[in-house]
């Protein structure tokens, strides 16, 4: 108490509304009216990075952009003179004015935001939830334009801080009891008005929902059964108190073909839904049933007959019985589902449902570009399919990160250019968020990355893709600590899908947990997957042997699930297992000569390689510590195959945690993006501040 009253004594604390009107008043509740909205707007830039300097001349184009550089710095020196005057008067001393920067002095502040950051941080979330409820829907400084270059810096502010808010809001959800979870959901909507949540604790139920069942004796083109599948799923991943199954998991265990409680067993759900759907001449019967994954038994049916225009026009009928029937056989309250912008065109929709098959076809040859094909053509049908753009965009980024292609920023950039019509028409889809900000690493942009992977975590927390995909974001900045809880959640959602044991076992792996990366990176190998991080921990925990030999072992998948670099003739049986005994051995042995001999090599295939930028490259040069290999391959291009490598950046370990400690680590993390990205969203594990400043 004593040091925040020498505080006030010392700086003059104020109190700051950002949200709505900004308004500044003394610690005893005086307005400090400020008549020049440049100078109210200039405090308000300050006050919404109170602890940053700011740039003069920034603040002078930012705030005069219409005037020569010397008349806006002219400008900005007068409206500081100004505005220091004005607090004076009111006994704030806080503005710290050098002659290149402008702050405010540590600790001179309170503010909305502060309360609400704060409240959702702490063990107490009453303070949150009234924060939630004082703001309500009121913008970031709310007032008339300005400028266009304020506008547009506003704008980002604003979007920023509500993706940092509702990433917060869903940390502090999954952490309370569910009395206290609801509450917060609740008020969470007084600024959200759409906003969900994945929240484990509250979940009492987990469901898969399987594929269909489909006999058609008429013939011809046929998906309804596919199309009530998409349905249910979707609108099941909206209700609060079900946690859905993804996709890949399931489809991995079909493939399989397990029995109905060995399905619960691996997916980890309590419950299944099954179904069949029937044609014949007199029409179409539906028949679906939910299954208690533990005895096989069925706890629910229903039966449902009509024309095809019954079910493909009437989709609402799900919704309004069979969700909600299901519901009541869980003891659920069905909440509203998102609405969804879907096609009234079946053509356009049978197209859609094929391309989803097609692009679950992951390492068979040609389906992605099928996939793509069968979307290009619903959208030609119908261009206002919104989830047809998102799952456009989708085919394009999965082309880009796990086929053979020298085209990748390209793709990247398509699949963006998809996502972003998706999210014209339809603001819920969360997944095209997450694919833009897949695209924002290859613009070297990760701070706005990682704003589009919290905003569609928001937006969409139920589907998998977008949750693994915010978890990997975090991996990549080493923010691992922070990633856990949502990689854990990818799994929880997909536990059969091996790209989300890589994350797992590289999470734990940058946090010091060698037994649970292990574990994880066999669980990644048990299930047919590369096991290239179970190698990584087998290095770390010290078994230089085993980590030889699974490397060595990863030739079998090449040309398979482990792609082959783009533009490079294959090689022969005998050519593959040279190489990769050469690369295990540079990588894993210890042996000093090796990995000379193997970091050469990696040399000269950047040198000549089509893609110079190659995972295969990039993976064993973080691996080994080769910081100028790494730095140079990442300073130059980011792609959506190599940008998942750098979650393997930021073990602890010798060599791998060369070039962290590489002097020019901080010039070359600044130059791609991720000082930005730190400095917004806070910094890495292994790197608590800029070094640079100290």
């Amino acid at each position: 108490m004593e040091q925040a009253e020498s505080r006030v004594a010392a700086h003059g604390l104020m109190k700051a509304t950002l949200f709505g009107e900004f308004r500044i008043e003394t610690p005893s509740g005086e307005l400090v009216v400020l008549s020049n909205r440049r100078a109210a707007l200039l405090l308000a830039v300050l006050c919404l990075a109170p602890d940053h300097s700011i740039d003069r001349e920034a603040l002078a184009r930012l705030l005069w952009p219409d005037r020569f550089l010397a008349q806006a710095k002219a400008s900005l020196r007068q409206c500081l003179l100004e505005l220091r005057r004005r607090l004076e008067e009111h006994g704030i001393d806080c503005l710290r004015v050098s002659r290149a920067e402008v702050a405010l002095a540590p600790g001179s502040l309170e503010c909305d935001l502060f309360d609400l950051e704060a409240g959702l941080s702490s063990d107490d979330p009453e303070a949150a939830i009234a924060a939630l409820l004082a703001i309500g829907n009121r913008p970031l400084i709310q007032g008339p334009p300005l400028n266009p270059e304020f506008e547009e810096w506003i704008t980002t502010r604003r979007d920023h801080v509500d993706a940092q808010l509702r990433a917060a809001i869903s940390g502090a959800i999954r952490n309370s009891p569910k009395a206290t979870s609801e509450r917060l959901l609740e008020a969470a909507r007084a600024r959200f008005a759409s906003y969900r949540t994945f929240n484990r604790a509250s979940h009492q139920a987990r469901i898969a929902v399987l594929p269909f069942g489909q006999m058609d004796t008429v013939g011809g083109n046929f998906f309804l059964a596919d199309g009530i599948v998409d349905e249910l799923s979707t609108r099941l991943a909206g209700i609060n108190g079900i946690a859905l199954a993804g996709r890949t998991s399931v489809a991995a265990m079909i493939e399989k073909g397990r029995t109905l409680t060995q399905i619960a067993s691996d997916l980890g759900v309590t419950y299944l839904i099954e179904g069949d759907v029937r044609r014949d001449e007199q029409g179409i019967s539906v028949r679906m049933a939910l299954i208690s994954g533990q005895s096989g038994t069925e706890i629910w049916s229903d039966r449902l007959s009509g024309s095809i225009e019954d079910f493909f026009d009437g989709r609402r009928v799900i919704g309004a019985n069979i969700i909600a029937a299901i519901c009541r056989a869980l003891g659920l309250t069905a909440s509203p589902a998102p609405s969804r912008k879907m096609t009234r065109d079946r053509e356009a929709y049978a197209l859609y449902l094929q391309a989803r098959a097609m692009i679950q076809k992951i390492g068979v040859e040609g389906a992605f570009a099928k996939g793509i094909a069968f979307l290009e053509q619903a959208l030609e049908i119908d261009p206002d399919f919104a989830e047809c753009w998102t799952a456009l965009a989708n085919a394009h980024i999965m082309t880009a990160a796990i086929t053979p292609s020298l085209e990748r920023v390209a793709q990247s950039a398509e699949a963006a250019r998809c996502a972003e019509r998706a999210i014209a028409l339809d603001p819920g889809q969360g997944h095209a968020c997450s694919i833009l900000g897949i695209h924002e690493w290859t613009r070297f942009n990760p701070a706005r990355a990682l704003e589009m992977a919290f905003e569609a975590y928001a937006r969409d927390p139920n589907d998998a893709d977008v949750c693994s995909r915010l978890g990997s974001c975090l991996l990549y900045l080493g923010k691992s600590r922070e990633a856990l809880p949502y990689v854990e959640e990818a799994v929880d959602r997909d536990p059969v899908y091996g790209r989300n044991y890589a994350m797992l076992t590289s999470a734990y792996l940058s946090l010091g947990e060698i037994d649970k990366a292990l574990a994880a990176g066999q669980r990644m190998a048990d299930l047919g997957t590369p096991a290239i991080w179970l190698a990584l921990a087998q290095f770390v925990a010290g078994d230089l042997r085993a980590a030889e030999r699974t490397h060595y072992n990863l030739r079998s998948f090449l040309g398979t699930t482990l792609m082959s670099p783009p533009g490079v003739a294959p090689m022969d049986d005998a050519a593959r297992d040279a190489y990769f005994a050469f690369g295990a051995r540079g990588i894993y042995s210890g042996v000093q000569a090796d990995r000379a001999a193997y970091c050469q090599m990696l040399g000269g295939l950047h040198a000549t390689m089509p893609d110079p930028y190659d995972s295969t490259i990039a993976f064993p040069a973080i691996a080994m510590g080769h910081s100028d290999l790494v730095m140079k391959i990442y300073s130059e291009c980011i792609h959506p195959s190599n940008m998942f490598i750098l979650m393997s950046l930021w073990i602890d370990i010798d060599p791998i945690n060369r070039t962290i400690r590489d002097p020019r680590f901080m010039d070359f993390a600044e130059r791609i993006g991720m000082v930005e990205a730190w400095e917004r969203f806070g910094w890495p594990d292994l790197i608590p501040g800029d070094p640079r400043r100290s």
